[in-house]
This record gives C-alpha cells, structure tokens and sequence, in this order.
C-alpha cells in the first residue's frame, strides 16, 4: 500500500527521483538493447544515442542493431558489458522483477559456445542488482529455422534456470503452428508462455497464437484493441499483454501516446503493463514511460499504479 501512495505522489508531482525508488517490473526487454547507456559509455567509451524520430521502417533500425550486436560488442568481453548493464539498469531505476534472456543461437555468437559460460554470465551479472529477480528466459525468433533452434535449444532446456520462453522476429515469416511443439515442451517444464504477436499483425492473429501456443502472455498485442471479440477473450482468460508504448510511437504503430490502444484495452478489462522493449534503441526508461503516460493525460496515477501492479501478478 505504501508503494502504491509513493508511485502516485511521485508522478503527480513530476519528481523523478522519487518513481525511480518504487518496485516495478519490466516484462518486455530485450537483452542487446536494455542496459544503462551510462553504464556502457563508462566501461567502453561508446555512447549509444537513441533513435528521437518515427521510423518508416524496422530496416531503419539496422545501423544501430548492428553497431550495438555486430560490430562495436562482437566479442565476449564487451558483450559482457551490455549483460552487467541491464542489471545496472534495473538497479538505478527501481525495477525488481525483469523477464529477460537471449536466443538460442547467441551461445555459439556471444559466449564462445559455451553454456556454462553464458549462464555464469548472467547469473555473476545479478550482483548488480541484488533486489531484482531476474526470470531467465529462452528465445526463439520466427525467422531462422524450428528444426535447427530446436537443437541449439536442447541445451537450454536441460537446465533448470530457465523460467520463460518468447517468440519474437518477424510476425509474417513463419505460421505460429510451427512452433507448438516448443511450447509444449516448455509447458511442461512449467515455464511462462510468451511471444510477441500483434504488434505488425491482427487481432485475429493474437487470438490464434494464444490458442494455439496456450500462451500465458503477449509481447505487444496492441492490435487486440481492434476487436471487442479478442478484447473479450484475453480478459476472460487471464491473458497479460506486455506493452512497450514508446516503442509503438517510433516505429510507427500508433500515432501518439494520447491515442495509443493501451488505454482501450485497460477499459476493456485487459491485463496491461508497460515496458520498456529495447531502452538502448527508444531512449525512455521504465520510469520515464510511467511519467510520459500519465503527463499526456492518458492515465491518471491510480490508473497507472493498477499497471505497475499488474506486472507483479
């Protein structure tokens, strides 16, 4: 009850400071692009400037991937330093509960093919956040073929780390089907049901991958906000969806914050939380995406403390 007060005060009276020191949750992140850019400058001499203006495109978003997963952090050493700077991150900024982890070809590319290392990695990263729990997270993308993640995944699922799975990549490339057999075996080692789906796609898509994957969550979902059908359906059944606003206003799939469909699934019942998706790319911490929703008049404080609740449920 007093986090509640706190998180409320703190946002109606502008004091960043403050909302930084309340518990929160980032449910959606991805692990290249979440660090402290501080952080990463102090340890590397590289500041990562984020993208200020809408994109046309995700193509548009290739300069800086690439300079941030392929060519200035390409060897173990630095890309350490992006994995300390998460925790960093998560420290400074009040995040307690993160969902986060890598897919199944960056052992080979980051970790010089080795599990041990990659999980030590991690693990040796928390101590920059000790309050955090961390829920490690298996990723598969769309885009790469099933039969060759699935025996890069063999290794993951033999350990007992690992408490989530996503789906993320491109919505377009591959049917959701295809990926069932993963999420069943995931499920049945207990792990939480996530992938990304309705962010490029439809609401009809998003209700198929629930379906079809017996999802728990959605990364996104934003496009469920079209049907009051689907709207209805994951309120009925408990479904989060992991919302990333900024994110949607920069690469153009919503026009501004005012309008964005958070509030239209919040009405309707949806469980909601916001998130930050790639902080290194988008420039808005999770405090920062807080303040911004409540300064447009999206939400009212009460409103958005329900949000932040949410992501501890």
């Amino acid at each position: 009850m007093e986090a509640k007060y706190s998180f409320m005060h703190a946002l109606e009276n502008n004091n960043m400071v403050e909302l930084r020191k309340i518990p929160k949750a980032d449910l959606h992140a991805h692990s290249w692009s979440s660090g402290c850019r501080q952080f990463i400058f102090e340890k590397t001499g590289r500041w990562i400037e984020p993208i200020k203006h809408k994109l046309v495109s995700l193509h548009e978003m290739d300069p800086l991937s690439n300079e941030v997963q392929g060519n200035s952090f390409n060897d173990y050493e630095n890309y350490k330093i992006l994995v300390e700077a998460i925790f960093v991150q998560a420290c400074n900024d009040g995040v307690t509960l993160i969902c986060i982890g890598e897919s199944t070809g960056t052992v080979k590319k980051n970790y010089n093919d080795d599990m041990d290392l990659y999980v030590s990695t991690w693990m040796g990263s928390r101590r920059y956040a000790p309050n955090t729990k961390h829920l490690f997270q298996i990723g598969f993308v769309r885009h790469k073929p099933i039969d060759i993640q699935l025996e890069k995944a063999a290794k993951f699922f033999d350990r007992d780390c690992f408490a989530a799975i996503d789906l993320y990549g491109d919505e377009f490339t591959e049917p959701i089907e295809k990926f069932k057999p993963v999420f069943r075996k995931a499920k049945n080692k207990g792990m939480i049901l996530r992938a990304h789906v309705g962010e490029f796609g439809t609401a009809d898509d998003i209700w198929r991958a629930v379906e079809e994957l017996e999802l728990d969550e959605v990364q996104h979902g934003i496009a469920a906000a079209s049907s009051t059908q689907v709207m209805n359906y994951l309120a009925n059944n408990n479904i989060r969806l992991n919302i990333c606003p900024t994110s949607n206003i920069i690469l153009n799939r919503v026009d501004s914050l005012i309008n964005h469909p958070i509030r239209k699934l919040f009405d309707n019942g949806v469980k909601v939380t916001v998130n930050t998706d790639n902080l290194l790319i988008f420039g808005n911490t999770l405090s920062q995406e807080f303040m911004t929703l409540y300064d447009c008049g999206l939400f009212s404080a009460e409103e958005l403390n329900t949000i932040r609740e949410n992501s501890f449920i």
